[in-house]
């Protein structure tokens, strides 16, 4: 799939939106990905997610056991990956602030884990959830995401296969160039900021 390909799926699903957002990171951009809106459509779901899975290596695919994603943003992408790769789908959430691996999923020591992320902007979020998989156990070997927001300069600590690469401008809330200050910021996502 190419890069073309994959944002004429954003944009049928109406996930490729125009404006002042509040991203996830408490940063400021005038583009935001609504992944929940690109991922609501199965037959898409598993279009992407399978176009992703042809851009790991093959070596990862051999070796990784599981596909762990963050709640919530991560569940239906990382279920369809984990899908695609053949391998169980878990995820870790915040019930206290703290990503953690619950209800029932477990890790055994060692087992080699693909984490999968919907976007990655700092990749804070992503470093927070490999934390948690190491804690249960796991080892991250390799990490994914449909987008990379950050064109290539989060650094998650593992490799790192993004379906898309983007290089959507983000500014600190105090340093808004003055056309995104004019415009009222929105939070579409689903933390607070």
């Amino acid at each position: 799939m190419t890069d073309d390909e994959v944002l004429a799926e954003f944009r049928a699903a109406e996930a490729l939106l125009e404006g002042h957002f509040i991203l996830s990171s408490g940063l400021r951009s005038p583009r935001y990905l609504q992944c929940a809106r690109v991922l609501m459509n199965p037959v898409r779901s598993e279009r992407l997610a399978r176009a992703l899975a042809a851009k790991i290596p093959t070596h990862v695919k051999a070796e990784v056991t599981a596909v762990v994603a963050p709640a919530m943003g991560g569940l239906i992408c990382g279920y369809e990956l984990a899908r695609a790769l053949g391998v169980d789908s878990m995820f870790v959430e915040r019930p206290t602030g703290t990503f953690e691996l619950r209800r029932g999923f477990r890790l055994a020591p060692g087992q080699p884990v693909l984490l999968m992320e919907d976007v990655v902007t700092t990749g804070l979020s992503s470093r927070e959830a490999i934390a948690a998989v190491a804690a249960a156990g796991g080892r991250v070997i390799h990490a994914a995401s449909l987008v990379d927001r950050s064109n290539g300069k989060a650094d998650l600590g593992v490799p790192f296969t993004p379906l898309i690469r983007l290089d959507v401008p983000s500014y600190q809330p105090d340093d808004l160039p003055p056309e995104l200050a004019a415009i009222p910021a929105v939070k579409p996502g689903s933390r607070a900021a």
